[in-house]
């Protein structure tokens, strides 16, 4: 088998009615792509579902079981990990397992990514959106991505997005073990040190789909952990701990 160039992580837990379409779907892309499911010990089979996958499609889906809830930063970091060390992948890519993120933006995110060396799946450039979400959450969105705009500098339109691809000297050059983030608000943290480091960010329009089956993971918890997160980053960047290097080209 040619070597895969673009490896997508998908996080799990109790994502059973879900994977085996996603998965599906992924591997039908018409892209070169693998996949690695981290999965925190789900109740509900996942990971065993997972690894017959594995066991029909080797080399192209590859399982990490972990002993329960450690939190989405380092499912991310495990993933990054071994795509990186041991497959030796070109691209590594993170979505949710809910298909509130949909395989079909893929192949546009990996087109961009010779271009850029972050793409993010985005709901707020032209052509992105949501779909079936309250005000409330539209709300805590918007506003979300208002303050890491205003406090953090950041400059992309999404940057609480988990739809992700990085380019592999994007993540070589981030000390993953120190970042301290481990919930939703690792994302922001990771956009934070690519953008400080120079990397170039692009972004391509997704309608953002509230997931058809199973819960929602987002707590409160997690967003008072995103609060604490901004606060932290604003006063690392205040004090100089996170300089801003100049913009690094793209090389194919």
């Amino acid at each position: 088998m040619d070597q895969i160039e673009t490896y997508v992580i998908v996080p799990t837990y109790n994502e059973a009615d879900n994977l085996d379409e996603l998965l599906e779907q992924l591997l039908a892309l018409p892209v070169s792509l693998g996949v690695i499911v981290v999965d925190d010990n789900s109740p509900d089979g996942t990971g065993q579902m997972a690894d017959r996958w594995a066991e029909i499609h080797p080399g192209r889906v590859h399982v990490i079981h972990r002993p329960g809830k450690l939190g989405l930063g380092t499912a991310y970091i495990a993933g990054y990990k071994l795509a990186l060390d041991e497959l030796g992948a070109f691209r590594i890519m993170t979505m949710d397992a809910d298909f509130s993120h949909h395989p079909r933006y893929i192949p546009a995110m990996i087109e961009m990514s010779r271009h850029k060396h972050v793409v993010i799946g985005s709901r707020y450039v032209p052509g992105g959106g949501q779909q079936n979400w309250d005000w409330r959450r539209i709300i805590l969105s918007w506003g979300a991505n208002l303050v890491t705009h205003v406090l953090l500098g950041l400059e992309a339109r999404d940057t609480t997005a988990g739809f992700r691809l990085y380019r592999r000297e994007v993540l070589a050059s981030i000390p993953l073990d120190s970042i301290f983030s481990s919930g939703y608000s690792f994302l922001v943290e990771m956009l934070f040190m690519c953008q400080r480091r120079g990397w170039q960010i692009g972004e391509v329009p997704i309608i953002f789909e509230d997931r058809r089956k199973g819960q929602t993971k987002i707590s409160r918890q997690e967003i008072f952990k995103a609060q604490y997160t901004v606060l932290r980053l604003f006063l690392r960047r205040l004090r100089g701990r996170e300089p801003q290097r100049p913009s690094v080209p793209v090389v194919s």
